[in-house]
């Protein structure tokens, strides 16, 4: 019984971090608009954009692509 218990379990954590790993584009976009709230320079406008852009697409369900596009957005405020 024990033999077949621990894949099972390891595939049920497996199956439930996913979804919970895909929700980190919203935290990046708000990382984004936090930061740039008070800033009017071109490069918190062209995040500001990336941050829109990361939004359409975690809504879409394209979480990677939304991840990458805020992380870049972030990468020019000059934050990681």
């Amino acid at each position: 019984m024990r033999r077949f218990m621990l894949p099972v379990v390891g595939v049920t954590v497996l199956l439930l971090a996913g979804p919970a790993l895909a929700f980190q584009c919203p935290k990046l976009v708000k990382k984004i608009e936090d930061e740039t709230a008070t800033r009017y320079d071109p490069a918190a406008a062209d995040a500001k954009a990336k941050a829109a852009q990361a939004s359409e697409l975690h809504a879409q369900g394209k979480h990677a692509e939304a991840e990458k596009a805020a992380k870049e957005g972030l990468a020019m405020l000059g934050i990681q």
